[in-house]
């Protein structure tokens, strides 16, 4: 790899933005892409499943041997509320490999016995994610019920991105929901990417059921990141 490609590879990696090596297996130059580039034929094929899935290996593409290098940031998850849900899936989303941040200002709520070994900040949203940006591989489960505090974080989510924007609550209240984001300079086509009701429809009940559906929801947003827009263009 020459000196350009590495240094443009380490700036991607500091700017949390995915990016594939390729390198021709028959001598020929490195090549980085970066997420969002476009590539065609079986290539960029290729190279479109190595971001979804984040493994490397060697293809052949176009008649060309070549090993594509997947060099993807780590996802997380940020939580908004420090509920009973909250309590289920942060470990189960850390043993899935998803690092977890719970942000609530209510310190009732947001206490380090009820969320033991998890990154916790009893601050408002505003304030933690100026200091934290969201971006395009995060995901965010909004779940207090609480505009003054989920609004924020939703809209915050909707601009940067990320992967996976989830909010717990009816389709009622969702409805409503919709109005303020709107009032907030949200657009439309942004807030059709919020699943809500949160999860996926299992029949979830209890908080550790929703904790199920919400990461089984998330993981299924993150590996099918692309295909959405590939099937609309289909």
């Amino acid at each position: 790899m020459d000196i350009g490609t590495l240094k443009r590879l380490n700036e991607a990696r500091r700017a949390r933005r995915a990016a594939v090596l390729v390198t021709d297996m028959d001598g020929g130059p490195d090549r980085l892409v970066l997420e969002g580039d476009e590539l065609d034929g079986a290539l960029g094929e290729a190279v479109a499943r190595a971001f979804r899935t984040g493994q490397s290996g060697s293809v052949e593409a176009d008649g060309r041997q070549v090993f594509l290098n997947a060099h993807l940031p780590s996802p997380r998850l940020v939580v908004i509320g420090a509920v009973h849900i909250s309590q289920a899936l942060a470990p189960m989303a850390r043993v899935a490999g998803y690092p977890v941040e719970i942000i609530d200002p209510r310190t009732a709520f947001a206490t380090a016995e009820r969320f033991p070994d998890v990154t916790l900040e009893a601050e408002w949203p505003e304030d933690v994610l100026k200091a934290r940006p969201l971006d395009g591989y995060t995901a965010l489960a909004a779940v207090t019920h609480d505009p003054k505090i989920d609004d924020f974080a939703l809209k915050a989510a909707l601009d940067a991105g990320c992967f996976y924007v989830g909010a717990l609550g009816s389709r009622k209240t969702h409805a409503k929901r919709v109005e303020r984001l709107l009032a907030l300079g949200a657009l439309a086509d942004q807030i059709e990417r919020i699943h809500a009701p949160i999860g996926l429809d299992i029949g979830a009940s209890s908080p550790a059921e929703i904790a199920v559906a919400v990461l089984a929801q998330m993981i299924q947003a993150f590996r099918s990141r692309g295909l959405e827009a590939k099937g609309r263009a289909a």
